[in-house]
């Protein structure tokens, strides 16, 4: 009963903050009419928090729900569509973030700044695209009136974050014994985990803030102790996590870095230019540098960041014995790509960078190969039918149709091995997850899979994996 009344409360709150959020969005048009710019102001910061709310809100609604469900049979099928819907809106918030900082850095690497340029530009763009002309103009500092209407981007980068770090949640805290901690690696409590997990978070903003306002003047030194400071938080995690959680929470590390760029750093120093203008006052140039350092180091975190949000789905990386190194390979190898466009759109060229970075991938690669075992490995030819029997001992209590397993109650990504044509089809895929990466059987081996069957399927696999 109390539940219910939670519920009723909670929904009458809910439809009174979008009622209100519709009325005031419906005042702030009207001075926006009448060019009413203080009133204009005033209703946005009412407007603003009225969203807020209604993500407050509608959290709040996801959490109650989930106090319904708990302990039925709808709970993990809850956590399934959570998991989907949150994931679906990061990556969408996330194709956004990226897409304008890809834009905006190859705008400020492409602008014409010498042929009739005005004194007040730093330069122009000419562009066509989707069947129409654009011309674009950026000032050195601000425009003597600042326009009415002046587009924001920060949004995408707040809802990237938010929704992350909701998924962060969702898959990883709440599941913190099954898919962050690994006894091998270090024998964690969850609670401990998860507090080691937001620690880590915090301490590389505080670590990449102090390198930022104090030495960004240096690009050398700068570069160094950013790359210091990557190699620093890719060893620690692979020392306190599973490899998958650690290189979950490297991209988290760098998207809270991002995220935290433009809340704390790129729109104060945007608002004050803002405000400055305004008055009729020259804005500080300091707030405009500063922003743009902020700006240039975020376009390099992207190419990793994205690595990281699939990495999930390849574990030759995060499974590697030496996880850590793949991970610094493939981040440092992609910022040396992001870097080459950079020169490419500013028309400058480098020779190394593009080869060197290419090969480094390549050496990643390479390096991540599985070791093909000696004859004296496999003396006696592996039939199916003992590779059969291992994945129903091992791996049916997840893959199946009916999975037994306390977590999964449908199959992870639909892979079932019922059958000896489900099993075989999908021999590349068992190779890679228990022999190569050894990260299957789930939840740090619980179905207690041993070495010898591990090298039985080695053998079988790499003795044609012969069906009969």
């Amino acid at each position: 009963m109390t539940e219910i009344i939670l519920l009723i409360i909670w929904v009458l709150f809910f439809v009174t903050i979008v009622i209100a959020t519709y009325k005031v969005h419906h005042i702030l048009n009207e001075y926006k009419a009448k060019e009413d710019d203080e009133k204009t102001e005033n209703v946005q910061k009412i407007q603003n928090w009225l969203y807020t709310l209604i993500v407050i809100a509608s959290i709040g609604s996801i959490f109650i729900l989930y106090m319904f469900l708990k302990g039925t049979v709808y709970e993990s099928h809850f956590f399934e569509w959570l998991n989907l819907a949150v994931r679906w809106i990061h990556i969408t918030f996330g194709i956004a973030w990226i897409g304008a900082s890809f834009y905006f850095v190859f705008l400020e690497n492409a602008l014409n700044r010498t042929k009739d340029v005005r004194d007040e530009l730093a330069g122009n763009l000419w562009a066509v695209h989707g069947g129409g002309f654009y011309y674009v103009e950026k000032y050195k500092l601000a425009p003597k009136k600042i326009p009415k209407d002046l587009h924001w981007f920060k949004y995408e980068a707040y809802f990237t974050w938010l929704s992350g770090f909701c998924l962060l949640m969702i898959v990883y805290y709440f599941n913190a014994s099954s898919y962050m901690i690994d006894p091998e690696v270090m024998d964690l409590k969850p609670m401990n985990a998860i507090l080691i997990s937001i620690g880590s978070l915090i301490v590389g903003w505080i670590v990449y803030d102090i390198i930022c306002k104090k030495l960004a003047e240096n690009k050398v030194v700068f570069t160094l102790l950013i790359t210091l400071m990557l190699i620093g938080f890719a060893f620690f995690y692979s020392q306190v996590f599973s490899g998958r959680a650690a290189y979950i929470h490297f991209g988290a590390m760098l998207g809270t870095l991002m995220a935290a760029n433009v809340f704390f750093v790129i729109i104060p120093g945007q608002k004050r230019m803002v405000a400055a203008a305004k008055k009729g006052l020259e804005p500080n140039p300091a707030d405009g540098k500063a922003a743009f350092i902020r700006s240039y180091t975020n376009n390099y975190f992207t190419l990793p960041v994205l690595f990281v949000m699939i990495s999930n789905h390849f574990p030759s990386t995060f499974g590697n014995t030496h996880q850590w190194l793949v991970l610094l390979g493939i981040t440092l190898g992609s910022v040396g790509v992001k870097h080459y466009l950079n020169l490419r759109e500013k028309h400058e060229l480098s020779i190394w960078v593009f080869p060197f970075s290419v090969l480094l991938l390549f050496a990643v690669a390479f390096a991540t190969a599985p070791e093909k075992p000696t004859y004296e490995d496999c003396k006696e030819t592996v039939s199916f039918v003992e590779i059969q029997t291992i994945i129903q001992n091992r791996c049916t209590t997840c893959h199946s149709s009916k999975p037994t397993d306390n977590v999964w109650k449908v199959a992870p990504n639909g892979v079932k091995y019922d059958t000896p044509e489900q099993i075989y089809n999908m021999k590349d895929k068992i190779f890679q997850r228990v022999v190569v990466s050894k990260n299957m059987p789930f939840n740090n081996n619980q179905t207690g899979m041993t070495q010898e069957e591990r090298d039985a399927i080695n053998c079988w696999i790499n003795q044609g994996a012969k069906k009969e």
